[in-house]
């Protein structure tokens, strides 16, 4: 208890200070006291992270289902372009000396120059005539002129100051803005817009003549919740039906949420279609929304949970599931000895599993080929670099000794509704026999 309360100042803390510097750049540097836009902007930087927090606690915290909608689209939306705003900020700094050298420079090459001027003395007194007819020698010795007021050269030098620094931190802060804002936006559009179908060959070596170019449709990380819907739901099942498989695989984190609220939503896969069905493994999600529920659920919607359990696939291999990691909470982890265990091991075997992690117990096992989700990719850059700390492979395909493992980046997205860097994705995974 007491190291997460400490875990939560010190997140807390950096979070304070993060909003402290946006604040800084963005609206104290580039506005007039007391003007209306720094009133907004003040206030912005005081909402924002409060609907954020509300967006990230009302799940869980079994809040009204349309209080959930209402906070997650601000409240998520801003902790993308959060990121996205404190990284142009920090790469800014860099940019802003150079930028007020650069005005400088400019000011001083267009400042007029300065007249000289030479004064000749000149007496209070009129000059005499009796001085004026004779020639008089030159005058060589001269006054200078009276300077301007001392206070009026360092009060002009420092207004233009003012102005330069208020234009560059009104150009990085406009800039990054841009940036953030561009950014979110069209990874947003990407996630809207529905996952792309990509192909993967992958040849086993125990996998019969006859199950040559079997394709399997692998979608993992749909995550149904507040801001994904029914109709997020119904283009991924498009997707998939329009390449043909035969077989589906689920492999977790189809929700965030109860069977309650997003029941409704789920009720388009019932129309996925291929030749020997479509199976679902649990996620880590599941056991934040209710994981037996929604076990029931989708076996009522058509696709077959595999929990801890195995299936002979007519096209010569096996097809066992586990449940995820984090069932262990609940007494119903992965339990790969029911799952695979008794099996022919002259028989290829295709696991599903959630969490990449779990795959050094399929290489244990004998696992010819596993199939996962969980990382999304990193979902957010630089985020892919956080998910390798965690997870063996963050996406793609890899061989562990005999076993290869395929990650899904997954086709929605959890908190924001955004990807950079890391596009969804619905994977036809083809299998090849060597023996073809």
């Amino acid at each position: 208890m007491v190291v997460f309360l400490l875990v939560l100042v010190v997140v807390l803390a950096l979070l304070g200070g993060v909003h402290w510097y946006v604040w800084r750049r963005l609206v104290r540097d580039v506005t007039a006291a007391g003007s209306t836009a720094r009133r907004l902007g003040t206030a912005a930087v005081v909402v924002l992270p409060l609907l954020s927090l509300a967006a990230l606690v009302s799940s869980r915290a079994g809040a009204p289902f349309w209080f959930q909608r209402t906070v997650a689209w601000p409240g998520f939306l801003w902790l993308a372009v959060l990121l996205y705003l404190v990284l142009a900020l920090v790469v800014g700094e860099a940019v802003r000396p150079l930028l007020r050298a650069w005005t400088g420079r400019r000011a001083a090459a267009s400042a007029p120059a300065e007249p000289v001027h030479t004064a000749v003395a000149e007496s209070a007194e009129p000059v005499p005539a009796s001085l004026t007819a004779a020639p008089a020698e030159p005058v060589t010795e001269a006054v200078p002129v009276a300077p301007a007021p001392a206070e009026s050269v360092p009060a002009a030098a420092t207004e233009a100051e003012l102005s330069r620094r208020l234009f560059v931190s009104r150009v990085v802060g406009g800039s990054a803005a841009a940036v953030a804002l561009g950014t979110v936006g069209y990874g947003t559009y990407g996630v809207l817009r529905g996952p792309r179908v990509k192909r993967v060959t992958v040849p086993l070596a125990k996998i019969p003549r006859a199950a040559h170019g079997y394709r399997i449709a692998v979608v993992s990380d749909i995550h149904l919740g507040p801001i994904l819907g029914r109709a997020h739901t119904q283009r991924i099942v498009d997707s998939i039906n329009a390449a043909q498989p035969d077989l589906i695989a689920v492999v977790g984190d189809l929700v965030d949420g109860t069977v309650e609220n997003l029941g409704p939503a789920a009720e388009p896969l019932a129309r996925l279609r291929a030749r020997h069905g479509s199976f679902f493994v649990t996620g880590n999600h599941e056991y934040f929304s209710g994981a037996d529920a929604w076990v029931d659920h989708v076996r009522e919607l058509g696709l077959r949970p595999l929990r801890n359990a195995r299936v002979e696939i007519p096209a010569g291999f096996d097809l066992a599931g586990v449940d995820d990691v984090a069932g262990e909470s609940e007494g119903r982890g992965p339990d790969f000895a029911r799952a695979l265990g008794d099996r022919d091991r002259a028989r290829a075997a295709v696991l599903l599993a959630h969490q990449p992690i779990v795959v050094h117990d399929a290489v244990r096992h004998g696992v010819d080929l596993q199939l996962s989700g969980h990382t999304h990719g990193g979902q957010l850059w630089p985020g892919n670099y956080l998910a390798e700390l965690a997870n063996p492979t963050v996406a793609g395909l890899e061989r562990y000794g005999d076993t290869q493992l395929y990650v899904s980046r997954g086709a929605g997205a959890w908190g924001p509704p955004v990807r950079v860097g890391a596009p969804s994705d619905i994977t036809i995974v083809e299998l090849a026999s060597k023996q073809a």
